[in-house]
């Protein structure tokens, strides 16, 4: 516990130094999301040694972690009690962390079925950009009532604060898992993932190419067994490795080094007039785009049908890589950036220009 105390007042420390210099620090966990946002400036900043499990009550659902706790060590304590982090967050890496996994706030395939990772954020501790150090949220649900400041910090980059401790609501993994495949174009895919979400199907995961749509149903042997019958389909043998590959980026799909393009769309949309060459994930909520044509055309037409799109990897990382945001919200950021990180030293510019 001492150890954890003078690791705090350390960490403390270098950002108070930071502030009064006014020197940028760029925040880092296990390095293995360094491609995520864009470019990352200023002096080193690694929290990797500040790990470990603080509290885990697997009769509560709750586990609380320092941020520099391996996402490996949390998951694989997690599953010997046959529990899970719902939101299946992706790795990118060996060295993945917690507290890099909740900054970036990417979410895998069990997303759209289970939420999102904020959603299973219970509270963090972390320092502002002043070094003061800040408890938002509790480690029960009951305890999280009111602002949910501590949500602010899911998918922040590390902007508004240094995560330090991260608590977060667990849930049981499903006793049963089939995964199902089913020879189709991308239209007819959207249009099936459409039925079935009018309907209580226990699916977990969905996602298409333009030649095979693959379904994750997830839930008791019999009932996943009577929804299995009911849609047909083929089993895919070993159908959580497929889930593991796409949620890694080693689906083939995702081989080559051209930029990848992410699309948040409303799932209903039907297929973009945009050339190039496209992954449908989260039943359609998400899609995945290899495209050689311009930002702002891709940027014009998700917009077009009430999303956007966000430059994930590769392509010119020091331009928009996140969907440019209108006036009013751009000021409100730079709002929360001024209350949270005055001096602006915390990850700089990691998400946008201006902040």
């Amino acid at each position: 516990m001492s150890d954890s105390r003078d690791m705090t007042r350390e960490l403390q420390e270098t950002v108070r130094m930071a502030y009064e210099r006014r020197i940028p620090l760029s925040i880092l966990g296990g390095n293995s999301k360094r491609f995520f946002g864009r470019p990352a400036r200023g002096e080193p900043f690694s929290l990797a040694a500040h790990r470990g499990i603080v509290n885990y009550e697997p009769a509560e659902l709750v586990i609380t972690a320092r941020s520099g706790t391996p996402l490996d060590e949390v998951e694989t304590l997690l599953r010997k009690h046959g529990q899970m982090l719902a939101f299946e967050p992706p790795h990118f890496g060996v060295g993945a962390t917690l507290g890099g996994t909740i900054a970036c706030g990417i979410s895998g395939p069990r997303r759209p079925y289970a939420g999102a990772a904020r959603d299973h954020l219970l509270g963090v501790r972390c320092l502002s950009g002043e070094g003061r150090l800040l408890r938002f949220g509790g480690e029960v649900v009951k305890n999280v009532a009111g602002f949910d400041a501590f949500r602010l910090m899911a998918g922040a980059l590390g902007t508004l604060g240094v995560l330090l401790e991260v608590s977060l609501k667990v849930l049981p993994r499903p006793e049963h898992t089939v995964t199902l495949a089913f020879e189709c174009r991308l239209r007819e895919a959207l249009n099936k993932f459409n039925d079935w979400h009018r309907s209580p199907l226990p699916i977990s995961a969905g996602t298409a190419d333009d030649a095979r749509l693959y379904v994750r149903l997830e839930g008791s042997v019999e009932g996943v067994q009577a929804v299995r019958d009911k849609l047909g389909g083929d089993i895919v043998p070993g159908g959580m490795t497929f889930w593991d590959d796409l949620r890694e980026h080693r689906h083939p799909f995702f081989a080559d080094n051209d930029p990848l393009w992410r699309l948040s769309l409303p799932p209903a949309t039907p297929p973009l007039s945009i050339v190039g060459r496209w992954l449908i994930d989260w039943g359609g909520a998400q899609r995945w785009l290899k495209t050689a044509l311009p930002p702002k055309l891709i940027r014009e037409t998700a917009a077009r049908h009430g999303g956007h799109a966000q430059l994930f990897r590769g392509g010119e990382r020091d331009g928009a890589v996140f969907h440019p945001l209108p006036v009013a919200l751009l000021d409100l950021h730079k709002n929360l950036k001024q209350a949270f990180d005055p001096r602006g030293i915390l990850n700089p510019q990691r998400m946008y220009r201006e902040f």
